[in-house]
């Protein structure tokens, strides 16, 4: 249309409209569910400028929402696509079964997923007589030294084992940070399908897990956690036959909604 001002690229050369969106909404993680703009900025690494205009178009997009008090959140959008993930599929199969789990137990579960170079936290529920994981549904936990962990790592692809095994770090003293004794705890998981953690990534924490398995794959691990005096290893079978029932009930899942 004539006399119409030409519309402004936003993005800068050889960067897509779904890295200018990423950059910004990986700003948010469990810790940092609701940002101001200079919040975004800053850990986003772009200017206010830039960061102002990202987040106006993913408001605009339903991506995110702009609460009354100016802070940034996660949109109704996202959270309705975030309904339609593998890791939604995989809480709704999986929570009858670790409920029926922690009241058999009294200990806190979990169940992970492979996320990149982590175990990403798809549900977990507390028990009575346990401690709290720190880390709540969408929390990422390292693959080397948490039970959960490390069953996703010993089934991962061998270029993620490497990479793992490149980038350990410590959390407590008793961290197993020689990745070729992560190798030979890796080959023993693979051998027995189950993975311990003692103090590894939390003091005064042990925590065991086992895989659950979908059609001859790994997709996802259950876990239990308790104080060291609890003696968590004497759940190992009710471990097991939770995870059988996860594996059995996502199957019946995917049959009903191909």
């Amino acid at each position: 249309m004539a006399g119409a001002r030409p519309r402004v690229a936003r993005t800068a050369p050889g960067e897509s409209v779904t890295s200018r969106a990423l950059s910004v909404l990986d700003a948010f993680d469990e810790q940092h569910a609701a940002l101001t703009l200079s919040q975004v900025a800053r850990r986003s690494g772009l200017p206010v400028a830039t960061a102002h205009r990202r987040l106006a178009d993913l408001v605009d997009s339903r991506l995110l929402y702009r609460r009354a008090d100016g802070r940034y959140e996660i949109g109704a959008r996202m959270w309705h696509l975030g309904l339609l993930s593998r890791p939604t599929t995989m809480r709704e199969a999986a929570l009858p079964h670790l409920q029926d789990l922690v009241s058999l137990t009294g200990l806190t579960t979990h169940v992970a997923v492979l996320d990149g170079l982590a175990a990403l936290v798809v549900d977990r529920i507390g028990g009575s007589r346990t401690v709290l994981t720190r880390h709540s549904p969408g929390g990422r936990l390292p693959l080397y030294c948490t039970a959960v962990g490390k069953v996703l790592l010993a089934f991962a692809p061998a270029a993620v084992q490497d990479q793992a095994l490149r980038a350990l770090v410590a959390h407590t003293r008793h961290t197993i940070t020689d990745p070729e004794a992560i190798r030979r705890q890796i080959r023993e998981i693979d051998r027995t399908r189950l993975a311990s953690s003692r103090q590894e990534h939390r003091d005064g924490v042990a925590s065991i897990a086992v895989p659950v398995f979908r059609g001859g794959t790994v997709v996802a691990s259950v876990g239990l956690l308790a104080p060291l005096s609890a003696g968590v290893h004497k759940h190992v079978e009710t471990l097991r036959s939770c995870s059988a029932q996860v594996a059995r009930t996502l199957e019946a899942l995917e049959r009903a909604n191909p």
